[in-house]
């Protein structure tokens, strides 16, 4: 699940982005509103998260021109400021969901959980691929009636894979999804995570449904 963080507060943007991270998300992070509304624009998010007072242009104008664009990713919007005015403002403009500072992290976390699984138009709240089924809100997965356990990265490579359950994936695609803007590393690492699903979604199953398309990416189908 990818999120923008549009937060000028430099010291709590990291902090975000850390506990995110630590959750599955891939984060990408701005400072000011017309960076945010810029990378809004040009990339697929799942999820923003958008302080009101922002450098250059506040949350408010954000949101107003993201829906007026048509833009409908789910919207969490930060304030500093406390009151049903603001909070009005905040809706008015097109907010999905609205937290005043200070809030609690794991408010903010569910809140998020909650905007994904409802997304930008009707998504299940879980998905299905044969008999193996993957829960992006809750972050669990699977296999008939048995849990498997993943690391946030694992289940956040495997989610982008469910999400297109039936279609070649690129790695690069899967990158994309599962890893922050500005990661530069190998881009082998997925095929890391690869082999790391195979084992646990695949093989204890007597299953194949992780299908590796040379040159091309991966597949996972029922």
């Amino acid at each position: 699940m990818r999120v923008l963080l549009v937060e000028d507060e430099k010291r709590l943007a990291h902090l975000l982005k850390d506990g995110l991270a630590g959750e599955g998300f891939a984060v990408d992070v701005t400072y000011d509103g017309r960076d945010g509304l810029w990378m809004a624009t040009e990339n697929p998010y799942d999820v923003i998260v958008l302080d009101v007072m922002l450098p250059r242009m506040n949350g408010y104008t954000v949101c107003a021109r993201l829906r007026d664009a048509e833009n409908w990713t789910p919207i969490l919007m930060l304030t500093a400021k406390d009151g049903v005015h603001d909070e009005a403002e905040a809706l008015d403009t097109g907010a999905d969901d609205f937290l005043s500072k200070p809030f609690s992290y794991v408010v903010l976390l569910a809140r998020l959980r909650a905007l994904v699984r409802r997304g930008g138009h009707a998504r299940p709240v879980s998905i299905a691929v044969g008999d193996l089924t993957v829960d992006p809100a809750g972050l669990r997965c699977r296999r008939g009636e048995v849990d498997i356990p993943l690391t946030p990265k694992e289940f956040a490579v495997l989610h982008g894979l469910a999400r297109r359950q039936g279609e070649v994936v690129s790695k690069s695609e899967l990158l994309a999804q599962a890893w922050d803007f500005s990661y530069d590393g190998d881009p082998n690492i997925v095929e890391v995570y690869i082999s790391a699903l195979r084992r646990k979604i695949d093989a204890p199953f007597g299953r194949s449904s992780l299908v590796t398309v040379r040159g091309a990416g991966y597949r996972l189908e029922a």
